[in-house]
């Protein structure tokens, strides 16, 4: 099986030299077709992929989307399975990539991916965000398809967890890719909404523990309730996911956030005073963001685009700018 590595850059820093070393210890790294494609950077990140024998098309950063990129690299591809990594996941252990891929035995695996655990500084909230997603457990998971109206009778969040797939640090078939349209042109959210397809044509998802990479981000509270916004704008979308439905809604969120968030930096024991009011400052901003982000993210998707939504449509423009 032909295995080739994509990788998508921007300013990639000392992480994404992080990430080609680890990916020069896998025992088949020597085998590896190495693609990227570079939005404009303009920190020798071009230079530092070529180094270690990637071959690097350059893009303009206003030509970047998530999925429309994602399908140029897979397209230029030769490998039977195409790994998807993003330039700040770094591969945990040197067993990495034959553990994503062992999942492809199954003729019928579509895509396959591996767990995240965040690294040693990460904010602890965001720690626990990523704990509860599918990519941050530690038991391995084969995603079944189902039918359209199989699909229609599960719950919102059933059918979320039937169709999850994270392309932090994931891998799909390439015949599969074909098979589906690929990610198609997309902002956000593309490795679900891939996933979703795979799932819908008959194909299974395999999520694979044993493979880790070490990937988190600590973000401001409010960058955090962009991020929010998008996410459940995509998955009320996607799944019918609708968690806060109204403004009590929104309101009973804050007040529990307030208290739970606000218990739990009490609970970390954080000595330092000055650490411990930061920590309190950006438990309050989130247990407002993270809200907010929910509710208005999933009503979005209701506004039609007309002058009448023109404010909206604004703010909607602000919160996937630099996503």
């Amino acid at each position: 099986m032909r295995i080739s590595i994509a990788i998508p850059t921007f300013q990639g820093g000392p992480l994404l030299a992080e990430v080609l070393e680890a990916i020069d210890r896998q025992p088949r790294a020597s085998e590896l077709e190495k693609i990227a494609i570079d939005s404009g950077s303009t920190d020798g990140t071009q230079d530092l992929l070529a180094a270690h024998g990637f071959a690097v098309e350059g893009i303009d950063q206003a030509d970047f989307d998530h999925g429309r990129t994602r399908d140029r690299m897979i397209g230029r591809a030769e490998g039977d399975v195409v790994v998807l990594l993003t330039q700040d996941a770094t591969p945990a252990t040197d067993d990495w990539l034959d553990a994503l891929i062992s999942g492809y035995e199954d003729p019928d695996v579509g895509a396959a991916y591996c767990r995240q655990l965040p690294r040693p500084d990460c904010n602890p909230f965001i720690a626990r965000r990523l704990r509860e997603w599918t990519a941050g457990t530690n038991t391995k998971v084969v995603q079944q398809p189902c039918t359209p109206d199989e699909f229609a009778s599960l719950e919102p969040m059933q059918r979320l967890q039937r169709c999850a797939y994270d392309n932090v640090a994931g891998s799909v078939r390439r015949a599969a890719w074909a098979a589906v349209g690929g990610f198609g042109e997309r902002p956000f959210g593309e490795d679900v909404a891939f996933g979703k397809r795979l799932i819908l044509s008959g194909y299974r998802i395999a999520f694979e523990p044993r493979s880790t990479v070490i990937h988190s981000h600590n973000r401001s509270a409010r960058e955090e309730g962009r991020r929010i916004y998008c996410d459940h704008q995509n998955l009320r979308d996607l799944f019918g996911v609708h968690l806060m439905k109204t403004h009590a809604d929104y309101r009973a969120a804050v007040r529990w956030g307030q208290e739970e968030y606000a218990r739990i930096v009490d609970d970390l024991g954080i000595e330092d005073s000055d650490a411990l009011r930061e920590m309190h400052e950006w438990a309050r901003a989130y247990a407002q963001a993270a809200p907010l982000g929910m509710f208005l993210g999933a009503s979005s998707i209701t506004r039609p685009a007309d002058s009448a939504n023109a404010l909206f449509l604004e703010v909607d423009a602000r919160m996937h700018r630099g996503i």
